[in-house]
């Protein structure tokens, strides 16, 4: 029971506490007495929106910007982790490393497929950029089971050429639209962490 009284002592003191720094905070309803963003009215609000400093100019930018990030990395993936090895001869039976060759180009065909349909997205924000990657979303869509295909082996040249002619298309649609892709390859980690994001 002794810890009753100060029990009560402390949340009385809490409260008052509360209560004061809430009548603190209420004022004038004068708009020059109110800090920027205090209130909670529509118009305050609007003011927010329309002092964002991003334009719809800075928005393609970084759309564009996005576009080429992801472009690149799909491409760089898709070249270290998928053709060159497929090239060297990794993926046919009994060829020394090819389980780990297998593992690591799924990894990076999932990895390519979730970095050419982000770069897409990032293209419809950029009029230039999605008048020149729209042909393009039904080969990207073509990649999806692919990554499962090489998991378990079972690629051929056809299926090769098929990451190829996307990856040269959307490199081709960003050289059109004033975004030049140019390869860059993730690490392991990368394709690991970043299939999904």
């Amino acid at each position: 029971m002794g810890r009753s009284p100060l029990r009560r002592v402390l949340v009385a003191l809490v409260l008052s506490c509360a209560l004061l720094m809430s009548t603190a905070a209420c004022g004038s309803s004068d708009k020059a007495a109110t800090p920027r963003g205090a209130g909670n009215g529509a118009a305050e609000v609007a003011d927010a929106v329309a002092a964002s400093p991003t334009s719809s100019a800075e928005k393609r930018k970084f759309a564009k910007t996005r576009f080429v990030a992801d472009a690149a990395l799909a491409a760089g993936a898709t070249y270290q982790w998928i053709v060159k090895p497929y090239k060297a001869g990794k993926f046919k039976k009994g060829a020394k490393g090819r389980k780990l060759a297998l593992v690591k180009a799924g990894l990076a065909g999932a990895f390519t497929y979730n970095r050419l349909k982000a770069a897409s997205k990032n293209a419809k924000a950029d009029p230039l950029l999605s008048k020149a990657v729209a042909p393009l979303t039904a080969g990207i869509d073509s990649l999806k089971g692919l990554a499962t295909k090489l998991r378990k082996g079972e690629v051929n040249d056809s299926d090769i050429n098929n990451f190829q002619k996307n990856i040269t298309g959307i490199k081709g649609a960003g050289k059109d639209a004033g975004a030049p892709v140019k390869d860059k390859v993730p690490s392991l980690s990368d394709l690991r962490g970043g299939a999904g994001g």
